[in-house]
Order: structure tokens, then C-alpha cells, then sequence
């Protein structure tokens, strides 16, 4: 027999353990709470930037000591595990000092709640969110902490379901209170009354379902899908010029399948090897079955019209902002130094609120072609195969100044606009979590793999430019090079870690057939693919 205390210590391990996701569900507040709630968000915003300028200076004055940086140096450079934990005791009595820490950033959140009286769960929430970005600063590649704007609105979060936005049942069907506020939620598909009554279900028989956990963890050390509400978030949006207040409900355990009107599976999870090539704005892939060469974060072709309208929109916004403040720029055109005051006419009120919309759409188009995407590729295989992320590296500006043949100066700029509008990391990460949450493999090959500069028929590496998209192989053959690099990433070993040469040789005449038939079908239907090198006539 387990006692109290060990059962509720194995609970405790086994809920840390298990997996989480969130459900998404409309209330149904009428338009007098979400109001309230859009008023508690905003208080909650500015007690949050309160807490980001005092954090920020604090961070800043530490980071001004030439000791902490001498420190930091050292503690990089040295690989002596005895030196590397004196540095680090120096580094967090560094951070006590000009109070830098947790403890700090707390007690400091508890005085500032109580001057917006706001909830001491809410600003607990968003003290540790602020910390969050502060351990960014200090332990990775964070640069500093950013105020939040007018207009965005935090998400109201307590992470206990008891407090702050507690959870009840009543009529079976889930209450949720805030403040003396009772609302519900709206339940719109299948996929949301199965969430819905897998939780109802804890609820009911949550002593039985906790102690079938406890066993399943003790004889297979496996976790089962509880569905145990453990927090609710609520989240404000402004759709349409209307305020809407969704509910994000985290759930133990993983979410419940999808299916079509029909009763069929929504998502089909196929077997086999993937080999993905994820550039700025398109992915090729190579599989057992299928080929292909497609833009990112593209539903149809209607995102680069909405690219060019939300970028036609923020040149009127500049035009307007310009007529109505001249004071605020130089006689070229550049914006003035130091502290301004800038007056906005009802036309550059108009024209904000509809880029604002775009934006928001758009985004959304974006997470959807991502999803759809990431759903296609499990179709065709549970072994994905890419190259390590670097979209962050490819936004920075390049700091050498070159000029060319002609003496002129060439562009320090990047792909930042590309990545932003085709969110290549953001694709690559979901894809990541679909397959291993789906019981895939996820594998990122080597840096020194290189499948770009490699030519199976020549067993040689070559240097090719950015430029060359369409890539003559020592045989004569002519390949597409994203498709070409997304199949020498299909033919990886994962033993040796290296090109498997026999697998291209005997793979490559199907694919290659594969790769001609997908190019002719691109020309036929006139699909603008992104710097691919396809010319559509």
C-alpha cells in the first residue's frame, strides 16, 4: 500500500511528466464582462511595463559593470567544471547585488499589483512571464526586455484552476468564474464537445482516473491521458472592430483525434522517410511517393495580393503621417532625434484600423497553410529529415561594406521581409512537434552534411552561388536545387551521419522522373514558386 504522502509526491511527478495541450473556445460573456475583462487586461499591461522598466534598469546597470562582463567572459571561455562553478557563484552574487533576480522581480510585481488591484495571481502570472524574458537576457541570446504597446492586450492567466479564473460544473457544462462574473463557452464542433466531455468525464471520476495514472506509471512508467483542466486563460482579441474573449483551457494529456463530417480521420499518418529543404520562402521535399516544390505559408495564391495591400496600406499611413507632422523630419526625408509629439488625422485612423485587420488575418492564413502543410508531410512518412534552423541568422544584417564593379555600394540587407512573410522557422517547429507528438522522428542533420554543395554523380562537393536555382550535375543532368538538396537529405543515413551514396544512385532516376513531372505541372498551371528559378511563360 502507498501512502498519502507518496501518493500525492507520485501525483505530483506524473502531472510534471505528462503531456499538455490547449483547447480554444469562445465565451459566451455578453458585451458588459468583456469589457471588464478588456479593462483588467489593459490594467494588467501596464503593471507589466511598470515591472519591464524597473527589471530593465536594474539589467541595464548590471550589464554596465565591467567585473559582470569580465565574469561573463571568463565563465565562456573556461571548460574547468570547478572555475565554472565559482564564476557562476560570482555571476548570481553579481545578480543579488543590484537585485537582478526572481525573488526580486516578485516582490516588486505584489506592490505593483496592488496600485492597479489587480489579482495577486494575475500579476504573479505576469511577473514570471517579464522573468522569463529576463533569464533570456542573462542565460541566452536576448538582447532586452520590450514594453508592451498600447492596444495589445496580455492574456489573463492564473496557473491554478481554483484561483483567479475558477472552473465549476453546472447542468453538465463548464462554468468558468472571474470576479463574480459567470460565463460558458461556445462549443462548435466535434472536435470541441469531445475535448469537452473527456473533461467532464475527470471530473466526475477523478479519484479513479488519478489512481489508474499512478498505476500505469509505476508498472509501464507511461503516462495516460487524463484530461485534467489544470488552468484557464482568457484572451481578448479586437476582430472586425468588435471585442471577443476567447477561453484557453490547458489540458493533461494529448488532444483527442480529429474527424471529418463523415466519421473518417481527419489526419492520416503515413510511414517512410521525408527529406525537406526549408529555404527563406518555399519548402521542397523528397519521399517515397511524392515530390514537391511549394511556397510557404501560401493557401492558394491569394497571400502575396495580401502581402502587397498590407504593404500599400502602410505606405499611405507613412504619406499621412508625413502631411500631418513635418515638423517630426529632416529636409531628406529622415526622422528627427529625440522626444516628438505626433498628431494623427481620422484618415490615418482609418487606414491603421484596416492594416491592423490585414495583419490579423493574415496572420491567421499564415498558422493555417503552416498547419496544413505540417499535416501533409505526416501523411507522407514518420521520418522527417531537414537541416538546422537558421532564420534568425539569416534576418541579420551583414556588417562588411562591399562595393561593386561599378563602385557602387552593395545592400547590407537580409531576408527579413521574406521571413517574416513565410515564417520558415515557425514552419519548421511545427512540423517538429506534429511528428513527435504523433510518434514520428524528427532528425537535424550535421552542419558539415552540406546537401547543398553535393553531387552524387561526381561523389564531389561544389560550391554553387545563391543565384544558380537551376544546377547542371557533372552527368549533364539538370536538376532544381531545393529539390535536388531535400533528396540528398532523403538519401541520410542516420548511422553514419553522412550522404548515403548507394541510396542515391539507385533512388535518384525515379525522383528525378518525379521532380520533371512536378516542374511540368508548376509551367501548365502557372504557380509563381519563389525564387526556384522556374520560368512560367
Amino acid at each position: 500500500m502507498i501512502s498519502d504522502k507518496e501518493y500525492k509526491k507520485l501525483l505530483k511527478q506524473f502531472h510534471k511528466l505528462s503531456d499538455r495541450h490547449i483547447l480554444v473556445v469562445e465565451t459566451d460573456m455578453p458585451s458588459s464582462d468583456v469589457q471588464k475583462v478588456v479593462i483588467l487586461s489593459d490594467k494588467i499591461r501596464k503593471a507589466g511595463n511598470e515591472l519591464v522598466g524597473l527589471m530593465r534598469k536594474n539589467y541595464d546597470q548590471l550589464m554596465r559593470t565591467k567585473k559582470y562582463r569580465k565574469l561573463l567572459k571568463l565563465y565562456g571561455s573556461t571548460n574547468d567544471k570547478k572555475k565554472h562553478r565559482d564564476l557562476a557563484n560570482q555571476l548570481n552574487e553579481m545578480q543579488k547585488q543590484y537585485n537582478v533576480t526572481w525573488d526580486h522581480c516578485r516582490n516588486a510585481m505584489i506592490h505593483i499589483g496592488k496600485k492597479y488591484s489587480i489579482d495577486a495571481v494575475f500579476a504573479l502570472t505576469k511577473a514570471e512571464d517579464i522573468w522569463r524574458g529576463i533569464e533570456k537576457c542573462l542565460y541566452n541570446n536576448g538582447k532586452t526586455i520590450h514594453f508592451s504597446k498600447y492596444g495589445e492586450l496580455p492574456c489573463i492567466r492564473a496557473k491554478q484552476i481554483n484561483r483567479g479564473i475558477s472552473m465549476s460544473v453546472k447542468d453538465n457544462e463548464l462554468k468558468f468564474k472571474l470576479k463574480g462574473n459567470v460565463f460558458g463557452i461556445q462549443v462548435k464542433d466535434r472536435f470541441q464537445t469531445d475535448e469537452v466531455c473527456a473533461v467532464l468525464e475527470y471530473l466526475s471520476r477523478s479519484e479513479i482516473i488519478n489512481d489508474k495514472a499512478i498505476n500505469k506509471f509505476l508498472d509501464k512508467a507511461y503516462c495516460i491521458d487524463t484530461y485534467r483542466p489544470c488552468y484557464a486563460t482568457l484572451v481578448p482579441k479586437f476582430i472586425r472592430g468588435k471585442y471577443r474573449v476567447y477561453l484557453h483551457l490547458t489540458i493533461e494529456g494529448k488532444a483527442k483525434p480529429k474527424y471529418d463530417r463523415f466519421g473518417n480521420p481527419r489526419h492520416k499518418f503515413g510511414k517512410g522517410i521525408i527529406g525537406a529543404d526549408i529555404g527563406t520562402q518555399t519548402v521542397a521535399y523528397t519521399s517515397n511517393t511524392e515530390v514537391g516544390l511549394k511556397n510557404l505559408s501560401e493557401r492558394g495564391n491569394s497571400i502575396q495580393t495580401s502581402e502587397r495591400r498590407e504593404r500599400l496600406l502602410y505606405r499611405a499611413m507613412d504619406r499621412s503621417r508625413r502631411a500631418t507632422d513635418p515638423q517630426n523630419y529632416n529636409d531628406d526625408g529622415t526622422v528627427k532625434k529625440g522626444r516628438k509629439t505626433w498628431k494623427y488625422s481620422n484618415h490615418y485612423k482609418k487606414l491603421k484600423a484596416k492594416h491592423s485587420e490585414l495583419c490579423r488575418i493574415n496572420a491567421i492564413n499564415r498558422q493555417l497553410a503552416i498547419n496544413e502543410d505540417a499535416n501533409h508531410l505526416r501523411s507522407l512518412g514518420d521520418v522527417f529529415i531537414t537541416e538546422p534552423k537558421n532564420a534568425s541568422k539569416l534576418m541579420k544584417r551583414t556588417k562588411d561594406t562591399t562595393v561593386n564593379s561599378k563602385g557602387k555600394f552593395h545592400k547590407k540587407k537580409r531576408f527579413g521581409k521574406s521571413i517574416k512573410n513565410r515564417c520558415p522557422s515557425g514552419f519548421q517547429t511545427t512540423v517538429e512537434r506534429k511528428f513527435k507528438v504523433s510518434g514520428g522522428i524528427y532528425i537535424e542533420v550535421p552542419n558539415n552534411y552540406r546537401a547543398s554543395q553535393y553531387d552524387h554523380t561526381a561523389d564531389d562537393y561544389i560550391k554553387k552561388k545563391l543565384s544558380d536555382r537551376i544546377y547542371k550535375l557533372t552527368d549533364g543532368t539538370l536538376v532544381q536545387r531545393d529539390w535536388y538538396s531535400s533528396f540528398l537529405l532523403y538519401c541520410y543515413d542516420y548511422r553514419t551521419k553522412d550522404i548515403d551514396k548507394n541510396k542515391c544512385i539507385s533512388e535518384f532516376d525515379k525522383c528525378y522522373n518525379k521532380e520533371k513531372a512536378l516542374i511540368e505541372w508548376i509551367k501548365a498551371n502557372k504557380i509563381k514558386i519563389l525564387n526556384s528559378g522556374i520560368k512560367i511563360s
